[in-house]
């Protein structure tokens, strides 16, 4: 991840933990998801995921990597970097850090979609325009 496009600060709270106070595999995804949604409402200026009634962003593929647990009342900061990688497609890098070290690093894929049939559409150019790293 070259340039860190934004930055998001978050906690972990009981609810992602597991009986052990540790977080579980499912919570580093509602990390990521809500440092996308701050970051397009922010950035962008849209809703998120469901931008209007024909184009939803949905997620395509995801992957994670746990370098290093994340407990209870922890403090998180996580970085994004989003890339276009088509008209239609957006890869989203996330890097976790707790107190400046690296916990967890992964991406989130979503593909724009017309969600009346449900098949791939291009991004406006206005969108595509406010989500490119400049």
């Amino acid at each position: 991840m070259e340039n860190i496009e934004y930055v998001f600060e978050d906690v972990v709270r009981i609810y992602d933990t597991d009986a052990q106070g540790i977080a579980h595999y499912a919570a580093y995804y509602r990390f990521f998801t809500n440092t996308i949604e701050k970051f397009i409402k922010e950035k962008v200026g849209i809703p998120y995921p469901i931008v209007n009634d024909d184009l939803w962003f949905v997620i395509a593929e995801s992957h994670a990597i746990y370098r290093k647990p994340v407990k209870l009342g922890d403090r998180l900061t996580i970085l994004l970097n989003p890339k276009i990688l088509s008209n239609k497609t957006i890869k989203f890098d996330f890097r976790i850090l707790r107190d400046g070290e690296l916990t967890t690093e992964g991406y989130l894929i979503q593909i724009a979609i017309n969600p009346k049939i449900w098949k791939s559409t291009e991004m406006p150019k206005e969108i595509m325009d406010k989500l490119s790293i400049k």
